[in-house]
């Protein structure tokens, strides 16, 4: 499966969220999966990609020409897809991923996940997301989420939701619910 993760690409955050996106990384390349990523060097991003090479995982990089031009172009990918703008790479990594991943991040990486909520919502895809609530990280996030389906701004028969891992192995444990899922659908 083409597993896209969204992270943090700051180099400037605790060594632990770190130590996990490593730790995903590597199970993605035990697990013969893609990790489909941003494509870029720094904090997160380079430790997902960095562990997923250590396992010799195929590593598909969505970079777009400014980073390019940075100089942060990461050098662990197995295949650079350049885009012109951050729009372009959104719409890139969500063709090409299977399901999502949300890691600690930003702004880049809010914007990442609330594009594959919405188009999901609208019904441009089917694919799962699972969002790492690594330590409470997203803890304010998933009360204005609850808040926001208690005023009734999501529906209470929502078309397209999400999963909240609250740990690494959970994470590896829905991720496996829904390649099986997968599997039998295909045979």
């Amino acid at each position: 499966m083409n597993i896209c993760v969204y992270c943090s690409a700051n180099d400037h955050i605790d060594g632990k969220y770190k130590t996990e996106a490593y730790r995903l990384g590597q199970w993605i390349g035990r697990q013969g999966h893609t990790l489909v990523y941003g494509g870029a060097t720094g904090g997160l991003m380079t430790s997902v990609s960095e562990g997923a090479a250590h396992e010799g995982a195929e590593i598909i990089g969505v970079v777009p020409e400014r980073i390019v031009r940075s100089g942060r172009e990461s050098q662990v990918v197995t295949q650079q897809v350049r885009v012109g703008m951050m729009s372009e790479r959104k719409q890139r990594m969500r063709d090409l991923a299977d399901l999502f991943v949300v890691l600690p991040g930003s702004f880049g990486s809010m914007d990442e996940m609330f594009d594959v909520l919405a188009s999901g919502t609208v019904g441009e895809h089917r694919k799962p997301l699972i969002l790492y609530n690594m330590g409470g990280f997203y803890d304010s996030l998933l009360q204005q989420i609850g808040r926001m389906r208690q005023e009734r701004f999501i529906p209470q028969q929502e078309s397209y939701t999400f999963q909240v891992g609250r740990s690494l192995e959970e994470v590896f444990l829905f991720i496996n619910q829904i390649k099986s899922r997968h599997e039998n659908r295909i045979s």
